[in-house]
């Protein structure tokens, strides 16, 4: 018996296989509904069929309404004596499918944002892939569904088309974190293992470099590759030789070009000497980031994967497309992704028997909806939008598009075939309309829920709860919506556990802590609850339940800021909020942590700026201000920054924007939820914001104790300062290798600051509120009674041992006898290990020549140790002027500068290096310099 689809095919033929392309008009071909009639089939098994036929290149489809079906050889122009093959002979006979031909500098292009917010990353992958012989490796930085697995596979393919790779090649796919809780099973995966190197090798077996031999290896999530693995692959990077799981020797080779992502900053979770054989690093936007144009034509590009797929015209109104986009609020492109699967799977379900779909806003989830109001309450976005949207967004299924089967958000089934089968079978036992939709709508939402959990857009609530707050915290909280949600008898929004249970915690805390609440508004508080009774009532029930599950008793004024949270976790109170501008160095640390505290309270008054080494203090500001602006409802901006010039900057954008900011320095994940959560409250001042915030002490470990208990300092987060004479540069460098240590060899977590010389008295005693200082280190020993580490034996050999008996055995440390020819090994080995432009066997004479100068303008005597710290600094002074990232000063430490007559002394020894070098240093370069300087003068 013949196929369904060979009889749609024959029929098809019989009636359009004479035409030709003069014969077609209006009429010409035949409409899903003929097909069906004479073939006694349900339409939308007809219509499944014939767009499959489409797809196969069999039948073609006529423009107009209804849509009609011809043989492809009416255009063609195929004798008809010449054999057309049945669809079930098509199936059989093995085939080569060409794809059309690409231009060799096209591929790129078809990256939405290539020319926009894409170009750098573009030009970076491309430098990487041509550069001779065969390419370079490099890193992919960027949040969770920024497109990095997307934009490798594009590398890849441009790579095969400049015959970089043989055209026959596959790019070799891993996961790190498929394995990443069995170290032993991800080595034996990517290197290959030996016969006996493990319970169950029976045999050896070759790994992913080997299978990627010729060819390139994407290593996703590279930040959960163990410290061996990352030391096994820089060495394989460096020499192209590696051993299998269980050798000794490394005899195996391979040709092979790395590509990493990560979620992360890479200075945080990857070695440095892992880091540093990867020289480009490609950071991609966050969606938000990206301009309204890109936003509105990756929903584009994306409908017409879908159109494609279901073979039929998509129609959005403009109100579905400004949800879509203002749907992304923590997944990015990977997000909007599943949004748009979602929205286009439950329109094809109510419009099956429609040759085009039309999608409006009543067809929407609530949870794409919610986009709406969100984009709604941003109107610099909203307005942006509004100049590349029109009334209707029109996608056709042939709109081209480039897309990959690897595609790590491309669902592995085709969900409208499920959807056209069980309706179809559901019809047959006899159900409704109505029962058929609401059966299908549960079952998309359990596919792509399912689906999309292995791809981090799911949230489970308690596991991501226990990284920030106790469990006993968790279980008091959800006795407290439990007994909040009957007694009120509304819903509250999804963020109510986060936002109750840190309020909660952080009460707590400051309860055990001895700290005095903030009473300064409570009248005004007082005054506000009075209007909302039923609230108040249940804040005193939270009030007993909180009582009786920790032992604490609870005062008057904590069952008033209860009410107030109660009410505006049930109303939309988000106009006038406090906006929030996360500043932080690193590639990704500020978008992280936004990342996080957006997800975790579902708000989106936040906005990060990132600070790459690269960018230099007056671009950082320049974006913070964009941002600012942005961000403010008339409430005012709340500036956190990590360090440095960045906390210096919350008055000058003031007189910028009109806008009062605030400051706060040292931002860790904890602050930023706790600033996000409260000025979330209604009535909220960005004053007391600020104050409250001075005295924020974290979430975790609650202790079962009663406000009058002396709070445990064994508790507190350690913490070691590194300190330089900006807070830069060598500091960064000690930091990083005190990370390094920190990560590989301890069981702790300590956090190091880098802080500059001239700041350190006021950083430390702000880190002191929050941190245990440990140990201090750098250039000079401040007058603190933590133990010092110098600068000579941190970079030394030995540094590793100097750490662990200062953290570990709690010693003070012996300054060790140092030479100047130790110190000029020191020196040497620093400069090799940390600089990229620098040839330290060149340039260590010149610097010691220049150290030399230094000694006798200022009338100082040799000392290795200064010309350790002084040949460092200058070292990265030089570095940061041959790459254009100089160090900037505050005006006022420029009139200070050059008003010092003793700066003139500086004159013989930079003449000498400026002549050698043929470079000149900037004024913010030589401040920093001479206050190194003037500080050994004053040891």
């Amino acid at each position: 018996m013949k196929k369904r689809i060979d009889r749609v095919y024959e029929v098809v033929k019989e009636h359009t296989g004479h035409l030709t392309s003069r014969d077609l008009d209006s009429t010409s071909g035949l409409t899903t509904q003929d097909v069906a009639e004479l073939l006694d089939i349900q339409r939308s098994n007809a219509s499944k069929d014939l767009n499959a036929l489409v797809k196969e290149g069999i039948l073609d489809k006529l423009t107009g309404r209804p849509v009609r079906y011809v043989m492809k050889s009416v255009f063609h122009h195929v004798p008809l004596s010449k054999h057309v093959p049945s669809y079930q002979e098509k199936q059989m006979k093995p085939q080569r499918i060409e794809a059309a031909p690409i231009p060799l500098t096209d591929i790129f292009k078809r990256v939405v944002g290539s020319s926009g917010s894409m170009k750098n990353p573009v030009e970076q992958a491309k430098a990487a892939i041509l550069y001779p012989p065969k390419g370079l490796n490099c890193l992919i930085v960027g949040p969770t569904g920024s497109g990095k697995t997307y934009f490798a596979h594009t590398m890849f393919q441009f790579a095969k088309q400049h015959e970089v790779v043989d055209v026959t090649k596959e790019m070799v796919v891993f996961n790190c974190a498929d394995y990443a809780s069995n170290p032993e099973l991800l080595m034996s995966h990517l290197f290959g293992h030996a016969k006996g190197a493990f319970t169950g090798a029976t045999e050896d077996k070759d790994g992913l470099l080997t299978l990627a031999d010729n060819s390139y290896l994407f290593l996703d999530e590279v930040h959960r590759l163990p410290p061996e693995g990352q030391e096994m692959i820089f060495y394989f990077m460096d020499t192209g030789k590696f051993s299998k799981l269980g050798e000794t020797t490394k005899d195996h080779q391979a040709s092979v070009r790395i590509i990493c992502a990560t979620t992360e900053d890479p200075g945080s979770v990857l070695l440095n000497t892992f880091a540093r054989r990867i020289p480009i690093t490609i950071q991609l936007p966050n969606y938000m980031d990206r301009p309204a144009k890109e936003q509105v034509d990756l929903v584009r590009v994306m409908m017409s994967l879908e159109a494609k797929r279901i073979n039929r015209r998509i129609v959005l109104t403009e109100d579905v497309v400004r949800a879509l986009i203002g749907s992304v609020n923590y997944g990015n492109v990977g997000q909007l992704k599943s949004n748009v699967q979602l929205v286009t799977a439950k329109a094809f379900l109510n419009n099956m028997d429609q040759e085009e779909l039309v999608i409006t806003i009543n067809e929407l989830s609530d949870t794409v909806k919610d986009g709406l109001m969100r984009l709604g309450r941003n109107r610099k976005q909203s307005a942006e939008l509004s100049l590349f949207l029109s009334s209707q967004m029109v996608v056709g299924p042939n709109e081209p598009a480039l897309s990959f089967k690897s595609d790590a958000y491309e669902l592995p089934y085709n969900l409208y075939e499920i959807i056209g089968d069980k309706a179809a079978v559901l019809r047959s036992e006899g159900f409704n309309q109505e029962s058929i939709n609401h059966f299908i709508s549960t079952d998309i939402n359990v596919h792509l829920k399912s689906f999309y959990r292995n791809h981090n857009f799911t949230f489970d609530s308690d596991a991501k709860l226990l990284e920030i707050m106790d469990q006993s915290m968790i279980d008091t909280t959800r006795k407290i919506f439990e007994y909040a949600s009957d007694e009120l008898n509304y819903d509250f929004q999804t963020n109510f556990l986060y936002a109750v249970g840190l309020h909660i915690s952080s009460f707590l805390l400051r309860m055990q802590s001895g700290k005095a609440l903030n009473t300064q508004d409570h009248e005004s508080i007082l005054k506000m609850v009075k209007h909302y009774p039923a609230e108040l009532k249940v804040a005193y029930g939270i009030k007993a339940i909180i009582e009786e599950m920790h032992q604490i008793e609870v005062p008057e004024t904590e069952v008033h800021y209860l009410t107030v949270l109660l009410v505006s976790l049930k109303e939309d109170n988000e106009d006038g909020r406090i906006g929030i501008v996360v500043a932080c160095h690193g590639m990704s640390t500020a978008s992280s942590m936004v990342q996080v505290v957006s997800k975790l309270l579902e708000v989106d008054h936040l906005r990060s700026v990132d600070m790459p080494l690269e960018m230099t203090p007056q671009e950082a500001k320049e974006k913070i201000v964009a941002e600012v602006r942005d961000v403010d409802e008339n409430s005012g901006v709340l500036l956190m920054v990590d360090m440095g010039s960045l906390g210096t900057f919350s008055q000058a954008i003031e007189d910028e924007t009109g806008i009062s900011v605030k400051t706060v320095d040292m931002v860790t994940t904890a602050t930023v939820l706790e600033a996000a959560r409260k000025a979330s409250l209604i009535e909220t001042d960005l004053n007391n914001l600020y104050q409250s915030l001075t005295n924020f002490q974290g979430y975790t470990n609650i202790n079962e104790k009663t406000q009058f208990d002396t709070p445990d300092l064994d508790v507190q987060s350690k913490a070691i300062i590194a300190i330089c004479s900006s807070g830069q540069g060598t500091a960064q460098r000690m930091k990083e290798l005190l990370d390094d240590f920190i990560r590989t060899s301890l069981n702790e977590t300590i956090t190091v600051f880098p802080v500059s010389v001239l700041e350190v008295e006021q950083k430390m005693a702000t880190i002191e509120k929050e941190f245990r200082i440990i140990a201090t280190t750098g250039i000079a020993k401040p007058d603190y009674s933590a133990p010092f580490i110098p600068m000579e034996i941190l970079f030394s050999k030995d540094g590793q041992d100097a750490i662990k008996k200062i953290i570990v055995q709690g010693e003070e440390l012996e300054r060790p006898i140092l030479t100047m020819d130790k110190a000029r090994q020191l020196c040497r080995d620093y400069l090799e290990n940390t600089y990229t432009f620098i040839n330290p066997d060149k340039f260590l004479d010149p610097l010691w020549l220049f150290c030399d100068l230094i000694c006798e303008s200022f009338k100082m005597e040799k000392n290795p140790s200064f010309y350790i710290n002084l040949s460092m600094h200058v070292a990265g002074s030089v570095e940061r002027t041959l790459r254009t990232d100089t160090l900037q000063i505050q005006p006022e430490d420029h009139q200070r500068f050059e008003a010092d007559a003793s700066r003139s002394l500086l004159d013989p020894a930079l003449a000498y290096l400026n002549e050698t070098l043929k470079i000149t240093f900037s004024v913010g370069e030589l401040f920093y310099t001479y206050e190194l300087i003037q500080n050994a003068r004053q040891v």
